[in-house]
């Protein structure tokens, strides 16, 4: 099995190249309108944002930031397939302007204008931030009224094009059913709040780059990517950044295309054609090996397991599982162009 990864350096607002129902799954997190690290990127695209914050107008610059993104959000919808979902990894922002300190609702910006070009919205998912700071509170401190609580959360966004994915074809069933997860990941994953996830520093990123391109961690992509899509299918990401999409979706064997406007992050993202394949392959055994580590626990204290994996032999909980295989990465090279290509493994494991 092999798959396709492809990274653009154009404006993320031109995926004209791809064409219409073409795309299952996007998984993104875009610039956060109205945080201070993004005002240049937005000001690039519209002076008319710098214009309004010197001005001390919150509200209007926070408008014009979200219409920066609005085309993307219009182009999303178009290359989805029908059934396909969008998942959008977005955080509000608090900043004091002219000393008047405001909370803007990045996440309600978006949603509501998803809504108005057609997508479906489905239960979102609120991702908890874990933080050590010892004073988690903004403002006045012990004094009321002018204390605010922590923003420690940020939004994942998940809407769907049309109606639900139906899998009608014997080859589509079989490839569903290869890409199960497992039980006890389902219960981990379809929470509707994700609080196991801090937003560190992974093994495949430079801390600098990171920190200047807002990455989010390597586990966000990987959850969602499993979530809501198969193995072979197409995951877009039109703000990559530092390629944290494209390698959750080499870790998956899916397929990507990543749409990245600043050409200073090429060496990073090709860099992780470097890691991937032993990150991955480490990734993989890991969850395997938690697998056993639920089994052995399940079956000390409750009863065994029913049901059997046919490609690993071991037990699972459900028969959804039975066809299970997470394939290994063989090896990753240039096909030109900013594409690679990544080959895998079709046996299970011989560890396990």
């Amino acid at each position: 099995m092999k798959t396709a990864h492809t990274v653009l350096f154009q404006d993320s607002k031109r995926m004209d190249s791809l064409p219409a129902n073409s795309v299952d799954l996007m998984v993104t997190s875009p610039p956060y309108p109205m945080i201070e690290m993004w005002d240049e990127t937005f000001s690039t695209q519209n002076s008319s944002i710098q214009d309004a914050l010197k001005r001390a107008r919150g509200a209007e610059a926070f408008e014009l930031m979200h219409k920066v993104l609005d085309p993307v959000w219009d182009e999303a919808y178009r290359v989805l397939k029908e059934g396909g979902i969008a998942c959008i990894n977005i955080g509000d922002a608090t900043r004091t302007i002219d000393g008047d300190f405001t909370l803007y609702s990045n996440h309600s910006r978006i949603l509501r204008y998803l809504l108005s070009i057609g997508f479906n919205t489905l239960p979102n998912i609120l991702w908890r931030k874990q933080t050590n700071a010892p004073n988690k509170f903004m403002g006045s401190g012990m004094l009321p009224a002018g204390a605010y609580v922590t923003l420690e959360h940020e939004f994942i966004l998940i809407v769907r094009k049309g109606s639900k994915r139906e899998f009608r074809k014997a080859k589509e069933k079989t490839k569903r059913r290869e890409s199960a997860f497992f039980w006890e990941e389902r219960n981990v994953w379809f929470s509707d709040v994700w609080m196991d996830i801090k937003g560190a520093i992974q093994g495949l990123e430079n801390r600098n780059t990171r920190l200047r391109s807002g990455a989010y961690p390597f586990e966000v992509a990987h959850r969602l990517i499993n979530m809501f899509s198969v193995k072979g299918d197409i995951v877009i990401d039109p703000f990559l950044g530092t390629g944290t999409t494209t390698a959750a979706a080499m870790a998956t064997a899916r397929n990507s295309i990543g749409f990245e406007i600043d050409p200073g992050l090429r060496d990073t993202i090709h860099s992780i054609k470097r890691n991937i394949v032993d990150f991955a392959n480490e990734y993989i055994r890991n969850r395997i090996t938690r697998h056993f580590d639920f089994v052995e626990n399940r079956v000390k204290t409750q009863r065994p397991l029913k049901h059997t994996n046919n490609p690993y032999g071991f037990p699972v909980m459900t028969s959804q599982e039975k066809e299970l295989v997470l394939n290994e990465l063989e090896n990753v090279k240039d096909a030109g162009d900013n594409t690679f290509e990544v080959s895998y493994s079709e046996e299970p494991q011989a560890m396990f």
